[in-house]
């Protein structure tokens, strides 16, 4: 109890605020995998895609702060985020049934894959915020922040749901903020670090914008080509 200070709460503060925005890059991705699922089938995924990604989140909490320095590791995932983001807006206009390709297992595995590469950031956001409470709280501080993710994901993926049924335009902002993820995430890369001499998150901004409308031209392009 002696640890319960002052700089505790405001680091659980900060944990709870970095949740609040965090995990709103993995509801997108649940909502946008399981929007044509059945109802069944969609409360089932977007269980089982948030407890992966918290299960994830603290497989890499031991180990995302030298994962991270790893060159070119950022630059995957990026890749990756863009690729889903594409996959999903593309997929926004069909009208197939539920079935080999919008079955439940393949968008269980695309959640997966997309927790993935967003976890690591993620994990070190609340590992950070942790680190200004005292040392032997901040195993604690990390466990909290992890369980807190999962109702903010099942709500945040639940209410997403329901206003892309109604709101179809949704499904491309959706995309847009996959693409804006993988643009921030792929100019912090340790594997480029020296080559550019511009303020970071100037760059991280600029490169977010460039890959978020990179995604939605893509998906525009490939929906137009299936439609023709």
């Amino acid at each position: 109890m002696e640890h319960l200070d002052a700089a505790f709460f405001f680091a659980l503060l900060k944990i709870i605020w970095a949740d609040i925005l965090l995990s709103g890059d993995n509801a997108v991705v649940i909502a946008l995998a399981t929007r044509k699922l059945p109802p069944k089938q969609q409360r089932q995924a977007i269980i089982g895609g948030a407890a992966a990604a918290i299960l994830m989140r603290v497989v890499l909490a031991l180990f995302a702060i030298q994962l991270l320095q790893l060159p070119w590791l950022k630059l995957v995932g990026a890749a990756l985020l863009v690729w889903i983001g594409v996959k999903l807006m593309s997929q926004a206009d069909e009208e197939a049934e539920v079935g080999e390709v919008n079955g439940f297992w393949p968008a269980v595995r695309t959640i997966l894959l997309a927790d993935l590469a967003m976890s690591l950031d993620n994990v070190v956001a609340i590992a950070a915020a942790a680190s200004a409470a005292a040392a032997p709280l901040r195993p604690v501080l990390l466990l909290i922040g992890l369980g807190l993710s999962i109702p903010l994901i099942i709500f945040g993926s639940t209410l997403l749901l329901r206003l892309m049924q109604r709101f179809p335009a949704i499904i491309t902002l959706g995309a847009a903020l996959l693409g804006f993820v993988a643009g921030e995430m792929a100019v912090t890369d340790a594997a480029l670090q020296g080559w550019v001499d511009i303020d970071l998150h100037r760059l991280a901004y600029v490169a977010g914008i460039a890959g978020a409308v990179l995604v939605v031209a893509i998906g525009l392009l490939r929906s137009r080509r299936s439609s023709a």
